[in-house]
């Protein structure tokens, strides 16, 4: 049955049942009346492009896996979809606790409401859980773990790199303190799963409700690459334990640390927050190279949608006895948007050598604007 065939069924209020295939177990998902998926206002496609977006998971639908024990219950009512899952995968993980990762993963109960007529608004926003996976686990590809130097810098670590061992298995995810399972980057058991004909395979939902997908063909590339600059900093600590000294001054950008991209504009199909718009939808692209899941949303996003701590540019303990910086007037003092100032930093502790080079500016300036060390 074709994929306009189903729409038509679900147009009409009829059920369909899915039987998906997840290494070697299987899952029942029932879909019934789906609604429209998105109504945006981003800009016109930017490429011509021939693959057609789809999925078969834009209605209600639950995920009952046996083997893996997932539970999964999406609703749509109106505007509002609300997905209530116990966040664990419907595929094979790797084996938690390792030696890169001390945590073992066990079943939660989270909630999430993301609007299904989502609002293009073009002014990126940086968060830290980009989207969940159609499968009930949660996207978040930044890390906690960083450097931080002696004179000022601090460089976050990234996830998917080979200098330190943060202990992630063969879908790109590891397990967090609370024993919840999450991905990092693309995981091919999750393409898998839910592919179908075309290249482009629906994997999840951002949190400011657009789509989320993986290209098999891999034809939209990411505008970002690796900084030119040596990176800068003396006495820099490493904040894994036991807390090694690390070199970082003059050392070239290579990918470890998040601040080593830059985004090129016009550099790949996808913008800053690998976003594109595609046959007068936009959504997000979930790539095989940086930044993996966008660490941005183009869309309106609720207030606390990027974390309990305050999200991007938040303050942190360190920023001592005057508080969280005042971006607005950082970002009035240098030129740019809040959101642009905030996708730049990061989570705390803030990025202030990464955030410069993104924006092009002075690290000096911004460390003072900043009110940081």
């Amino acid at each position: 049955m074709t994929a306009k065939q189903m729409a038509v069924q679900r147009a009409v209020g009829l059920v369909v049942l899915l039987v998906v295939s997840a290494c070697g177990g299987s899952a029942e998902t029932t879909a019934p009346a789906t609604t429209a998926s998105t109504t945006t206002q981003a800009p016109a496609t930017t490429a011509a492009m021939t693959t057609a977006t789809g999925s078969e998971y834009l209605g209600s639908y639950t995920l009952v896996d046996e083997e893996f024990g997932t539970m999964m219950t999406v609703t749509v009512d109106g505007s509002i979809r609300t997905i209530n899952s116990n966040a664990l995968p419907d595929h094979e993980t790797g084996d938690f606790p390792n030696s890169g990762n001390p945590n073992t993963i066990s079943e939660q109960d989270v909630s999430y409401d993301f609007a299904t007529e989502p609002i293009y608004t073009g002014a990126a926003t940086g968060v830290r859980m980009t989207g969940v996976a159609v499968n009930g686990v949660k996207f978040e590809p930044g890390t906690a773990e960083n450097v931080t130097c002696g004179t000022g810098e601090t460089f976050r670590v990234e996830a998917l790199q080979d200098i330190y061992n943060l202990g992630f298995d063969f879908n790109n995810a590891h397990v967090q303190p609370t024993g919840e399972y999450h991905y990092h980057g693309v995981s091919q058991l999750l393409v898998e799963a839910y592919e179908r004909d075309g290249d482009l395979v629906h994997v999840g939902f951002a949190t400011d409700g657009f789509l989320m997908y993986y290209s098999k063909s891999g034809a939209y590339e990411s505008g970002y690459e690796l900084a030119m600059a040596d990176r800068t900093g003396t006495d820099c600590v490493l904040s894994l334990p036991p807390g090694d000294a690390v070199n970082i001054d003059g050392t070239s950008p290579d990918g470890t640390y998040t601040s080593d991209w830059v985004y090129n504009e016009g550099g790949g199909a996808l913008d800053s927050c690998n976003g594109i718009t595609i046959g007068g939808e936009y959504l997000y692209v979930i790539t095989d190279d940086y930044p993996y899941v966008g660490r941005c949303l183009n869309g309106e996003v609720s207030a606390g949608a990027a974390g309990p701590d305050g999200g991007p540019g938040a303050g942190s303990p360190g920023d001592g006895p005057s508080g969280p910086p005042d971006l607005t007037r950082v970002a009035e003092a240098l030129g740019v948007t809040v959101a642009e100032l905030e996708a730049a930093l990061g989570p705390p502790p803030p990025d202030i050598a990464g955030a410069a080079a993104t924006l092009g500016v002075d690290v000096e300036v911004l460390r003072e604007l900043i009110g940081r060390p």
